[in-house]
């Protein structure tokens, strides 16, 4: 049976233009555990959507919870979860004991507390708290299971919910699925990462658009029984913007006015619908059918929220309980108010807001006063709860209190960062800054927690504006301009300024003499050597003694992790073996274990430092580490680096199933943070080198090489350059590769770490080797070799013994082939897959050329051919293929093990882009051709280079317009 009503009120007895919505929909909610996330702007029809799903007759008996997010909501709420499992308490009288985890929500819902087990003693750790009522409700929607979780208007609900939304998805019960409604105009949700992640597979997006012209027109017909002309139904489409509450509310508008069956007739009365405010005057209207007292609560009830408290409501507009009662009665009647859960509720948030912009605004600010007064009332009364901080900052805020607001919002802004909140926190701070007649001491205290907040709340961008604006206009004492300036160099960096950041935490040094802990802090982010272009290992080296020698002045246990943490950075960084030693110390330390935040994000860090290095092993265990934390800790500032550093290891490990669709998400517009865009851009395109097409990989590898010098970020700068040099190489450009190469070891020498220049080496001496001049480059790869003696990096150590082997190939074959053989082995034990499948075609090659088939060098190349097409990586399949019809080596096609192919055939279609690709046709002047979109005729480019073998148009001149087979249907493999 339901346990939750579905919306009612439509004029529409039927659904209109969403059967494959409804369809999708349906299917989600078939195959639990799932999760749908029903999105679309007010009034387009998700509560509908969803009602209707549940009034089809085999899901009418559906158990369901429903659950309404509020509009204003208090730092930790969990408000529409907790009346979801309100209206369960007869479900649970008829059931069985439920696991005794849920009496942890028995303080929380006094309602149903009797069918719960006993409340659980408290936890002393707040986080552990919300941890345990996290599962609490999880454990409650299982045993409550099989049912559908309905959480309605989640753009409203605040971190709390959306942290407990984030748990849910990552432990979802068997038989449960989750419909989420939200509106797309109020922004991403933070929790988008959680659900793309799930276990039970990522949630189902069902996006809703207005209507068209159409499917307003079978609307309209739909309630008024009646066919409709042109005339009616094109402009009620233009009034209406086909969005369906806005053509229901304008057809009951104009049904009080007018018979139904005379409507069709007149479409002079849709002229008097103002545009483009058609609902403003529609809810105006009804509004003005209220008497004026009536009008005046509804205000009042306006002001005070979405669901007004009647008591409050009464104190508000000084009006008896029986008149408050009278006046919402007549208001539900009129449409502007329904009843939910025994409440009087506005109808929708445009109805609240039309109502609430109808009261003057001098009006406003009283009632808002009024409002503020009777909460601080409710609050100090026995029994009141805790004072509701969140809500007089707003309420005070609207009635021009600027004193009592900027007091409640500190006060709401401390409650949040208790919490762990830091988003809401940096939001309440802002506000309060936003106040020009700040005292400056209050203005000094308020940013200094700002800083504090904004890096883990991702408030960058809006923070760095009023940090500098404060530094640039008050004369601070030196310790308090130091840790603003140390808070906004982090936010800087965060914000992806690296330069500037690190700029900023420099000048900070200075001023933090009197406070060891802050500068130890400073200085050891100053010793991280991936960040900025112009400061060598050495430097970074001297900040971390520097960090060092302030935390033992200090004496704070905290700060000396954040110091050991940076060294092991350091260390790892030049692929010093000590590093290790250290950082298996440090994750066998309680104060780091105590500290989730620090523990995950140095996690992460390393995991990345040892990608750099090429520790695939440490990375993976690395990773895991830091997304369990972060998963415990309800990390979300870290988020979008746990899935950027999950892809570039999946990446290195050869995971590429996917891959290329799950980074192009990475870094995108709905991106928080800024620092892993440029990151996510390179390993986007170090993927498409790979699969194709070239050029977008070279556009986009070129737009990280910008990015990255106009921000001095040294990283991703030096292996976007490596990256792209490899590319030219492969595009046959050994001048473009070969400077691509000379400007990274320009970067690797400037900052004193041949580590990084390892690769950029390699691919210095392969370019000059295809020019015949390989020999210039002994002198660089002897001085790789001394920079990397004794490096635990295997991928540095790779690349010189491949550099190494190029030179010796010419005077010593044998020696070459073993140096290759050596490199090979280093990579197939590292477990860089896809830098090992280079290394086996390169000896598979060699040994081709110099031995025929008879050696093992077909085996080789097999073998690479095999991994490339397990990653499926089409260029290099290509490449590869046309070496070993070169060498006369047979191609196994389709190749076991790999992906899926359509065969070596070329379609017809492909047959007719590859001939005008090889007759010089660009891939723009193809699509206006042949009427495809670009991407269609590069992908079919890229098809034919593959089932051709084949690595460029160059090639494809020669082998389709020179008479080699390859035509459809009788062409090769």
């Amino acid at each position: 049976m339901p346990l939750g009503p579905a919306p009612s009120g439509s004029l529409s007895d039927v659904l209109v233009g969403r059967r494959s919505e409804l369809a999708l929909l349906r299917s989600v909610i078939a195959s639990p555990p799932s999760l749908a996330l029903v999105e679309g702007e007010a009034g387009i029809g998700k509560s509908r959507l969803v009602a209707e799903l549940f009034a089809e007759p085999d899901l009418a008996g559906t158990r369901r919870l429903v659950g309404q997010c509020e509009q204003l909501q208090e730092p930790l709420p969990l408000s529409p979860l907790l009346d979801a499992f309100r209206l369960a308490g007869d479900e649970l009288a008829r059931s069985g004991p439920p696991n005794p985890v849920t009496g942890a929500l028995a303080p929380l819902l006094p309602e149903i507390a009797e069918h719960l087990p006993p409340p659980l003693p408290p936890l002393p750790d707040q986080r552990a708290e919300r941890h345990r009522v996290f599962r609490a409700a999880v454990a409650l929607l299982d045993h409550l299971s099989p049912l559908v979780l309905v959480l309605e208007d989640v753009h409203w609900a605040d971190g709390g919910t959306h942290d407990f939304l984030a748990f849910l998805a990552a432990h979802l019960p068997r038989d449960v699925a989750v419909i989420l409604t939200v509106r797309t105009e109020a922004g991403l949700l933070p929790i988008r990462e959680a659900f793309a992640r799930a276990p039970s597979g990522p949630a189902r997006t069902i996006g809703l658009a207005p209507l068209g012209p159409a499917e307003v027109e079978e609307l309209a017909r739909g309630i008024l029984k009646a066919d409709l002309p042109p005339t009616f139904t094109a402009p009620l489409y233009e009034k209406t913007g086909g969005i369906p509450f806005v053509v229901e509310e304008v057809l009951r508008t104009l049904l009080e006015r007018l018979p139904a069956h005379e409507l069709p007739g007149r479409p002079d009365v849709l002229a008097d619908l103002a545009v483009p405010t058609v609902l403003r005057d529609v809810l105006l209207q009804r509004l003005s059918s209220l008497d004026d007292p009536a009008q005046e609560i509804l205000g009042a009830a306006a002001v005070i929220g979405m669901t007004p408290d009647d008591r409050v409501l009464a104190e508000v507009s000084d009006r008896s309980p029986l008149e408050v009662a009278k006046a919402l009665a007549r208001a539900q009647s009129v449409g502007l108010l329904h009843e939910e859960d025994g409440r009087s509720r506005f109808r929708h948030a445009l109805a609240r807001q039309i109502v609430y912009e109808s009261v003057a605004a001098s009006g406003r600010r009283w009632l808002h006063l009024r409002t503020a007064r009777a909460l601080e009332t409710c609050a100090l009364e026995p029994g009141g709860g805790p004072r509701p901080v969140a809500r007089l900052a707003h309420h005070f805020r609207h009635a021009g209190r600027t004193a009592d607001f900027v007091g409640n919002a500190e006060a709401a802004a401390d409650t949040a960062l208790s919490h762990g909140n830091d988003a809401t926190a940096a939001r309440f701070l802002l506000q309060a800054l936003e106040v020009v007649e700040l005292p400056r001491d209050v203005r000094v205290r308020l940013a200094v927690k700002l800083g504090r907040a904004a890096v883990d709340g991702l408030a960058h961008a809006e923070a760095v504006p009023v940090l500098e604006h404060l530094l640039a206009t008050e004369p601070l004492p030196a310790a308090l301009r130091g840790e603003l300036r140390f808070a906004l160099g982090r936010l800087l960096r965060q914000d992806g300024a690296v330069r500037a950041g690190y700029l900023q935490i420099e000048h900070a040094i200075d001023d933090l003499g009197e406070r060891p802990a802050l500068l130890g802090r400073a200085l050891a982010v100053l010793a991280a050597p991936e960040t900025v272009v112009d400061r060598t290992i050495a430097e970074h080296t001297a900040r971390c003694d520097q960090a060092e020698r302030a935390a033992f002045r200090g004496g704070d246990p905290d700060v000396g992790i954040a110091v050991r943490i940076a060294r092991a950075s350091l260390l790892l960084e030049q692929g010093d073996p000590g590093a290790w030693q250290l950082i298996d110390a440090l994750l066998g330390d309680e104060r780091l274990r105590a500290t989730p935040r620090e523990h995950a994000r140095a996690c992460l860090n390393w995991a990345q430092g040892a990608l750099h290095v090429g520790r695939l092993d440490r990375a993976e265990s690395l990773l895991a580490e830091g997304r369990r934390v972060t998963d415990e800790a309800d990390y979300l500032r870290v988020a979008e680096v746990v899935a950027l550093v999950t892809a570039a290891v999946d990446r290195a490990a050869g995971r590429w199933d996917g891959l290329a669709a799950r980074v192009g998400r990475l870094g995108g517009a709905s991106a928080r943070f800024a620092a892993a865009s440029p990151e996510s851009r390179l390993l986007h395109g170090a993927l498409l080198a790979a699969m194709g097409p070239a050029e977008r990989a070279a556009d986009c590898l070129r737009e990280v090489i910008a990015v990255a010098e106009r921000v001095g970020a040294v990283f991703p700068l030096v292996p976007a350059r490596t990256t792209l040099s490899r590319l030219l190489l492969s595009l046959d450009d050994a001048a473009g590769a070969a400077g691509q190469a000379r400007a990274a070891l320009a970067l690797v020498r400037a900052k004193g770490n041949w580590v990084w220049g390892a690769e950029s080496v390699s691919c210095l001496v392969d370019a000059l080797d295809a020019v015949g001049r390989a020999d210039e480059a002994a002198g660089l790869v002897a001085e790789l070799r001394t920079g990397l003696d004794g490096a635990d990096a295997p991928l540095a150590r790779a690349a010189l013994l491949s550099a190494e082997a190029v030179l010796a190939r010419a005077g010593a074959p044998g020696q070459a082939d073993r140096l290759l053989e050596q490199a090979l082995a280093v990579l197939r034990t590292a477990g860089l897959r896809y830098e090992e499948a280079l290394a086996a075609e390169r000896l598979g090659r060699w040994r081709c050329e110099r031995e025929g088939v008879a050696g093992d060098g077909g085996a080789l190349l097999e073998a690479a051919l095999r991994a490339y097409g397990a990653m499926g990586a089409d260029r290099d399949i290509a490449r590869v293929c046309r070496i070993m019809r070169q060498n006369g080596v047979p191609i196994p096609y389709p190749w076991r093990g790999g992906r899926p192919s359509h065969g070596g055939t070329l379609s017809s279609r492909e047959h007719e882009v590859a001939l005008l690709a090889a007759a010089g046709r660009t891939n723009q002047e193809i699509a206006d051709a042949l009427f495809l979109s670009r991407r269609t005729v590069e992908s079919h480019v890229a098809n034919a280079l593959r089932k051709l073998g084949l690595s460029s148009r160059r090639d494809l001149r020669t082998f389709l317009l020179d008479g080699a087979p390859g035509g459809p249907p009788d062409g090769p493999a």
